[in-house]
């Protein structure tokens, strides 16, 4: 089994990236217009800010979650007991933001917020009726300039051989949001859980974007959209030599938008990152 990779030129576009998300929890979107040329001069001037005394000028703030967050405070994911290999930073948009990076990744989170509100009118132009009619409301007005929704700067260092047995540079996981929006990363290593419980390796051609589901869309569609657990392997041999860097726009709805019966989306945020232990 693969992946799709959907056309976003495609007539049909909008019904094959739905059915994907619904059938893997992942979609992949090729000729998309989030420009490569971007990307790829945010992927080059990031790796340079993480590998310069810089960032610990930037130290992230418990309060306002922004900032840069060295390997020591890494994330353990719900479940595990060993921190992921990685530093990232964390761009909202009233945070902190080196000056001399700033112009060019607010572009990118401009860009790819506007397309990723186009992306959640598709899921709610595609869902039953009776799984869009409990959404309180349209999928793309709640995250419509929200404070909430976050760009993360992942950086997964080359494997030096004294890593802590089992630490991999992100363990299996499901995201919190609605959805995630990921340009493909300088080196593979992400795979998608199955639903017989296997992996499959995420198609990585640089230029793709790829999209999943996170708990909040799960949470609000009733369960129609299933999050993914997904992860970032290690890699081997000379590729483990390099660097990789990721770009996930992670798809948070105003704190106040009712997601369900049991949960606004400040609740079930501040519920999770109690379970993650960075609140």
């Amino acid at each position: 089994m693969q992946l799709p990779t959907v056309d976003y030129l495609a007539d049909d576009a909008a019904q094959q990236f739905v059915e994907s998300l619904r059938n893997t929890g992942f979609g992949v979107l090729k000729n998309h217009p989030i420009p490569q040329q971007l990307v790829e001069s945010i992927y080059n001037n990031w790796q340079a800010f993480f590998n310069s005394e810089q960032k610990n000028d930037f130290l992230f703030s418990k309060e306002t979650q922004d900032g840069y967050f060295p390997p020591s405070v890494s994330e353990v994911a719900k479940g595990h007991q060993v921190k992921d290999i990685k530093e990232y930073y964390h761009v909202y948009p009233k945070g902190r933001v080196p000056a001399q990076l700033e112009a060019e990744i607010r572009e990118y989170y401009r860009l790819a917020s506007e397309f990723a509100a186009q992306l959640l009118s598709w899921v709610q132009d595609n869902s039953p009726a009776e799984v869009s009619q409990h959404f309180s409301i349209d999928l793309k007005d709640m995250i419509a300039d929200s404070e909430k929704t976050l760009l993360r700067i992942l950086h997964y260092p080359p494997m030096t051989g004294d890593e802590e047995p089992g630490a991999i540079r992100a363990a299996a996981h499901g995201d919190i949001n609605l959805l995630t929006v990921l340009p493909a990363a300088n080196e593979p290593g992400l795979q998608v859980q199955t639903q017989d419980g296997g992996w499959l390796d995420v198609p990585c051609d640089f230029g793709n974007l790829i999209i999943n589901i996170g708990d909040m869309l799960q949470e609000v569609s009733g369960g129609y959209f299933p999050s993914t657990i997904h992860r970032v392997i290690n890699p081997s041999g000379k590729a483990s030599d390099k660097s990789r860097i990721s770009l996930p726009l992670f798809l948070h709805p105003h704190p106040e938008v009712v997601l369900s019966e049991r949960y606004t989306a400040q609740s079930y945020l501040d519920e999770r990152l109690r379970e993650l232990g960075v609140k």
